[in-house]
């Protein structure tokens, strides 16, 4: 299941004014659907997106598995572009490692299945793909550069563990130490750590956790930065969570010296109609959307790892159908579908495209014996 994407709701940091944007009160705190605000106050969308297309960097922040906040990023990123056709879009679905296959698929030399499997997305991410496909074929029809400026699970890891000064530059793809993360940072990853099952002794592990999160951070700003060198604006597409009150990749992007940087997010359908302040940039209203949006994952309930050997289980949901398989922290799961897992993006998409009512089979390695376990996804609506 992947870990990746919370709000961060902390105490806001100080983050750049929309300056010069004709603003309107808001009569009764709740704007319609459609319209920008930042603090409590309509902007126009004419002038925002003048506004943003002058800054360096604009962040996306985004809901993995909405509809609504993909097809509000894509009308994002058309508004943006008419404004600002030399634009690039950085996108945190994709390690370094696949930036041939998105070139290849923006020069028009691959199909939707062969980028899908040149690039693995579903080992890499596990998101569905039809969720991003639109804005992966705007980008192809415009010609815009698309940037994979993420790690892998294993140099996020290997970079955790054995600290940067063990990793050399060359194979950590240049990315330097990541600036130290503020005080509501570190707030907001220990509310959500504290949410996870235990993984061990507390501080310790809270302590690597605010720690990889910090790699996934620089990586992303530090692929943004470099990216300014050659385009006029670019557009980090990436989960909320690392972009929500400054923290996260605005905080790297600033230590690395990139300023102009701005961050939106979609807001509204399921949130209370006034948001806490500071939250981003400016946040665009989204309708009701829920009859729209496809329906929910399918989940094991498992809080996962990478290992050279499989997908490592760090922790069990209660009540989850993890649980009732008896899967264990210390698990190794290294075949689902009787296909051999690799990564935990695999597991997750795998586990996404279950039916419901379908069984899946999974093989884990404990304590050097192996256990087939079957997994079987309830029905929608009908108890486990």
């Amino acid at each position: 299941m992947p870990r990746r994407h919370h709000p961060f709701l902390v105490a806001p940091l100080l983050i750049l004014p929309l300056a010069g944007l004709p603003a309107t009160a808001l009569a009764n705190g709740c704007p319609a659907p459609g319209q920008w605000q930042h603090d409590g106050e309509v902007v126009d969308t004419a002038e925002l997106m003048a506004d943003m297309s002058e800054r360096r960097v604009v962040l996306l922040g985004e809901q993995h598995d909405r509809l609504a906040h993909h097809r509000w990023q894509l009308h994002t990123l058309a508004g943006l572009h008419a404004r600002q056709p030399e634009m690039a879009i950085g996108l945190e679905m994709l390690p370094r490692e696949a930036q041939p296959a998105l070139d290849a698929w923006v020069a028009g030399k691959l199909d939707e299945a062969d980028f899908l499997a040149e690039s693995d997305w579903l080992g890499a991410w596990g998101y569905d793909p039809d969720l991003y496909l639109p804005i992966l074929h705007f980008a192809r029809m415009q010609r815009i550069p698309l940037l994979a400026i993420n790690v892998t699970p294993a140099l996020r890891q290997r970079l955790t563990a054995q600290g940067w000064e063990a990793v050399p530059a060359s194979e950590r793809h240049g990315i330097t130490p990541p600036a130290a993360a503020s005080t509501g940072y570190r707030e907001a990853l220990n509310a959500i750590y504290a949410n996870h099952p235990s993984q061990g002794e507390y501080e310790a592990g809270l302590e690597r956790f605010i720690d990889a999160q910090l790699v996934w951070d620089r990586a992303m700003a530090q692929g943004l930065a470099e990216a300014t060198e050659e385009a006029s604006l670019v557009v980090g597409l990436m989960g909320q969570g690392h972009v929500s009150y400054g923290h996260g990749v605005p905080h790297q992007l600033t230590d690395l010296g990139v300023d102009a940087v701005a961050s939106l997010l979609a807001w509204g359908g399921d949130h209370d109609c006034t948001p806490p302040a500071g939250l981003a940039d400016a946040l665009f209203t989204l309708g009701d959307e829920a009859a729209f949006e496809p329906p929910e994952p399918q989940r094991l309930g498992i809080l996962i790892a990478a290992h050279e050997d499989g997908v490592r289980v760090v922790g069990v949901g209660e009540q989850s159908l993890a649980e009732d398989l008896g899967l264990a922290e210390g698990d190794l799961i290294v075949e689902a579908a009787g296909r051999p897992v690799r990564q935990p993006g695999e597991l997750t998409g795998l586990v996404r495209r279950q039916t419901p009512g379908t069984l899946l089979p999974i093989t884990v390695l404990r304590n050097g014996d192996t256990q087939e376990l079957l997994a079987r996804f309830p029905l929608r609506g009908e108890a486990r």
